[in-house]
């Protein structure tokens, strides 16, 4: 599946400006719920280690998932959740970790069947849903190590893939808040980093999402709240979703407030 090789490039685009860091920079406070760098990376590390055990079968991503779940079921976050599997696992040592894992992960889906239905935490989903699930939390969480150190990430026309995910779910961003799905769901246009023009869904006057694909899939993985993007957002429905739309797995969680996400001068 290229989406295997999309999450390879994802996560060797993260390991490059990881690779010389010094021990201490790890363990610096992110913009994101007060992660630093080492917990960003025990989170990645964790759940492509899931998805890898998820290829493996049912029973084996079962065993796998067991002792999370259960973790999850007493109160812990989803951060607390990591640390018992990863045993102590920090820094640079984690970081190895996690970069050789990835390539596992990616080398595992590369040549898996993209329809195949896989075992998860919620729904069971396709291999190719579950790849493409990696590159984006890697390249979401990945943002907010760029902007810890002040970085710009040199964007790719892989960013397609987010991008198509969060129009994908425009629908379960509202019903995940149990709220009604707007209807017709907006037109949505986006520029990739290349130039290429993406559109989903039918043309609509004053129903539209319209700009970057880059921004586009900030405001989707909840990176930036849409008011500091340039994306053009015509018409009640549209604006609705760009204030809570949420492309990932889980309870609704509340998109950045404007401003509070941002790259930080080096």
């Amino acid at each position: 599946m290229q989406q295997a090789e999309d999450f390879r490039a994802e996560s060797r685009a993260l390991a490059a400006i990881l690779e010389e860091l010094p021990e201490a920079e790890f363990h610096r406070t992110t913009q994101f719920k007060d992660w630093t760098i080492d917990h960003v990376l025990g989170h990645l590390h964790l759940f492509n280690a899931a998805a890898e055990a998820s290829l493996k079968g049912e029973e084996a991503f079962a065993a796998f998932i067991a002792p999370v779940l259960q973790d999850m079921h007493t109160g812990k976050s989803i951060l607390e959740c990591q640390f018992p599997w990863l045993n102590g696992l920090s820094g640079r040592a984690l970081f190895q970790a996690w970069r050789q894992g990835a390539e596992r992960c990616a080398d595992a889906y590369a040549t898996a069947d993209p329809k195949g239905r896989l075992k998860w935490i919620g729904p069971d989903m396709s291999a190719l849903s579950a790849i493409t699930a990696r590159q984006m939390e890697t390249w979401a969480h990945g943002q907010e190590v760029f902007d810890l150190l002040g970085l710009q990430r040199q964007e790719q026309d892989r960013i397609r893939n987010i991008a198509h995910l969060g129009v994908a779910t425009y629908g379960w961003s509202f019903a995940n808040r149990g709220r009604d799905v707007p209807e017709p769901a907006p037109f949505v246009q986006l520029t990739g980093p290349s130039g290429a023009v993406w559109e989903w869904n039918e043309p609509q006057g004053g129903n539209f999402v319209k700009g970057s694909a880059v921004e586009f899939a900030q405001v989707v993985t909840q990176v930036r709240n849409a008011a500091d993007t340039s994306l053009q957002v015509a018409g009640a429905t549209a604006q609705k979703w760009m204030r809570i739309a949420q492309c990932f797995a889980g309870p609704p969680e509340t998109p950045p407030g404007k401003g509070s996400r941002f790259t930080a001068k080096a």
